[in-house]
């Protein structure tokens, strides 16, 4: 996408923490019999299954135990886990991070951009593994559309997460958030998936990134931004990165955290180690902010570019990608920046002489900020 003059932000973006939670991890039996459950294959919701079948909008699935061994998890994912401590021009702040990938010598720790930025030209940032060891870091590069920055610390052969696939996860499934709220390392939470897919754009005006999130329930608070959320395996499925608000100055966690799906961020991540920087999905349009009707209004397009490419006119509505519906343009943002450059999606619009019309653009490439 092109730039935007202005638009809503619908949540704040400030991370995450997570308050322990005190309770007691309790490992799934393998006597426990499966409970059986509708998965619907467009949204991902659970259903019960009364007579143990299915519609056929709907997929059964079998889920054995109904508890999460989190003592377990903890025990096998904490070692990844660093605590990020900040001192730039703008002040100093905390965050986390995990341990991606480590060679003999060095080691590259995804966290959010946010976290850092302060010191992305001037400044210090430490990292405390998890056993109390401080090393210095350095950004390897930084994305600010997508919230992700990559850092390296002279330290090598430490554990790495394993990673999992977010584009399996479903809605009601177990997840635990790791981090270091308000400086607290080494905090665990536990929670369910509450939404997949969630729009969510956080940062200033001219610097804002847009995420296809995944919603939680998983406590998170100030300082767990750039850690880790697993799922019952440990394996890694997002990036803690935003939290909703209340009004009246309430930071504290409210049920309502939000995570970068891993798949987005692998992608991302991945580029910043191989070449220090990163790309964006490219549609090649401006959209026009002051539309207030339902969908995301095209007010111009960038010549040459993949919309212009595919054949879609200026002053269309787009109403669906890929067969999700789209009801402003954060949305439309955040659905085109979940796919890769090149990727082919099918953009449905309301032309602007009347009537619905499907188009296959092939997305173009642009250098993230």
């Amino acid at each position: 996408m092109n730039s935007i003059s202005s638009f809503t932000k619908v949540m704040s973006g400030f991370v995450m923490g997570a308050v322990v939670a005190g309770g007691v991890a309790v490992a799934v039996s393998p006597d426990t019999p499966p409970t059986k459950v509708c998965v619907n294959t467009r949204t991902n919701a659970l259903y019960a299954s009364v007579d143990g079948s299915c519609p056929k909008s709907r997929q059964l699935m079998e889920i054995v135990g109904s508890s999460l061994d989190v003592q377990t998890i903890a025990s096998a994912v904490s070692p990844s886990v660093v605590s990020i401590a900040v001192n730039g021009l703008a002040g100093n702040g905390t965050g986390s991070g995990v341990i991606y990938r480590s060679t003999g010598s060095n080691s590259f720790i995804i966290t959010n951009n946010h976290v850092i930025a302060s010191a992305a030209t001037s400044g210090t940032i430490q990292v405390e593994l998890n056993n109390g060891d401080l090393e210095p870091a350095t950004i390897v590069g930084r994305d600010t559309a997508y919230d992700i920055a990559v850092l390296r610390i002279n330290r090598g052969n430490l554990r790495t997460i394993k990673v999992g696939n977010s584009n399996k996860l479903i809605i009601g499934e177990p997840v635990v958030a790791f981090g270091s709220p308000l400086g607290l390392s080494g905090t665990v939470t536990s929670g369910i998936v509450s939404a997949l897919n969630r729009p969510v754009t956080t940062g200033s005006t001219g610097a804002e990134s847009f995420i296809d999130a995944i919603q939680t329930d998983a406590a998170i608070n100030p300082g767990n931004s750039g850690g880790p959320l697993v799922d019952a395996t440990g394996a890694l499925v997002g990036i803690n990165s935003a939290i909703a608000t209340l009004s009246g100055g309430a930071t504290g966690s409210i049920g309502l955290g939000f995570s970068i799906p891993i798949n987005q961020a692998k992608r991302v991540v991945d580029e910043i180690i191989e070449t220090g920087k990163s790309t964006r999905p490219f549609l090649g349009i401006n959209f026009d902010p002051a539309f207030t009707g339902q969908g995301a209004k095209i007010l111009r397009l960038v010549e040459g570019e993949a919309a212009a490419k595919a054949g879609i006119p200026a002053g269309a509505v787009i109403r669906e990608i890929e067969g999700r519906k789209i009801n402003d343009l954060v949305a439309a943002i955040v659905r085109i920046r979940s796919f890769a450059p090149g990727d082919t999606v099918k953009i449905t619009v309301d032309m602007p002489g009347g009537g619905k019309r499907t188009f296959d653009v092939v997305l173009g490439k642009a250098d993230s900020i």
